[in-house]
């Protein structure tokens, strides 16, 4: 019996050496090969993605710490949601929109304009760069300089959260956040109170009015041709003048960002609306 015994265990030892074996040879690779593989979707099913070597693993690290940058400084509430959402636009801006593809498409234009580096998020330094646009052509005194300045520090700061170089803002992010803003009285006056400063600034000559000519200065800014300036100005100087007032400009503005109706002149304010 004891003999038996000693068979027994011996057995048992050798099928668990066995096994041992097995799991330090293919678990620890098929280990290894999990943890260089992502998941990828296409809308029906969803599949494990080999990467194929070290590369593309650094571009899909350097990819989670983009997304990660994107979230940054935001409000804990929405940084859970959006970690959730998908990142396409259809998917974001079907969620609870009752905005036409109009208005989402004018958006996105804005977000164009604003993303001066075109990395394809809006920061603060975009902020700041779009702005030393519009100070460097030299038609703002020191004063108007200042409270410009001041003026897009706040309004950053109040839309968007802190002042933080990994605080990004996302096409998607800026439509949900225009879409609240625009739904909220209060946000709504103060969300484009800056568009006085653009008009000061291409006032070249300080008589109140801009031309066809200072409107260029102002599409120059954005980065849009004279020719799209041309074109826009044709377009929104309704009574044919040659002019627009500043609350003719400002109105402009604003109307861009609040109504859905195609048929409205404001369209044209920011240049030509995106395709995508």
């Amino acid at each position: 019996m004891a003999t038996f015994m000693r068979l027994g265990f011996k057995s048992a030892a050798l099928s668990l050496e066995r096994n041992a074996a097995v799991f330090s040879n293919s678990s620890v690779q098929n280990y290894v090969k999990l943890i260089h593989t992502k998941v990828s979707c296409n809308g029906k099913v969803c599949y494990l993605q080999t990467f194929q070597d070290q590369r593309d693993l650094d571009v899909d690290r350097s990819g989670m710490k983009r997304r990660y940058s994107k979230q940054h400084g935001r409000p804990e509430r929405d940084r859970r949601k959006n970690y959730s959402d998908s990142d396409s636009d259809s998917d974001t801006e079907c969620k609870g929109y009752d905005r036409s593809e109009f208005w989402r498409r004018k958006m996105r234009t804005v977000h164009n304009i604003l993303d001066v580096n075109k990395d394809g998020l809006i920061s603060f330094s975009d902020f700041q760069l779009l702005s030393e646009r519009f100070k460097s052509l030299g038609h703002l005194d020191d004063k108007q300089a200042k409270e410009f300045t001041d003026i897009i520090k706040l309004t950053w700061e109040e839309q968007w959260g802190p002042i933080d170089p990994y605080n990004f803002v996302t096409v998607e992010q800026y439509l949900e956040d225009m879409h609240h803003v625009l739904n909220d009285k209060t946000q709504k006056k103060r969300a484009h109170r800056w568009l006085p400063y653009l008009f000061k600034a291409v006032d070249k000559d300080k008589s109140g009015f801009i031309s066809v000519n200072e409107f260029k200065l102002f599409f120059k800014c954005l980065g849009l041709t004279n020719e799209h300036a041309a074109v826009a100005f044709a377009v929104i100087d309704i009574n044919g003048d040659g002019k627009l007032s500043m609350k003719e400009f400002v109105n402009l503005g604003k109307d861009f960002f609040y109504t859905e109706d195609e048929s409205r002149v404001s369209k044209m304010f920011w240049g030509p609306l995106s395709e995508i």
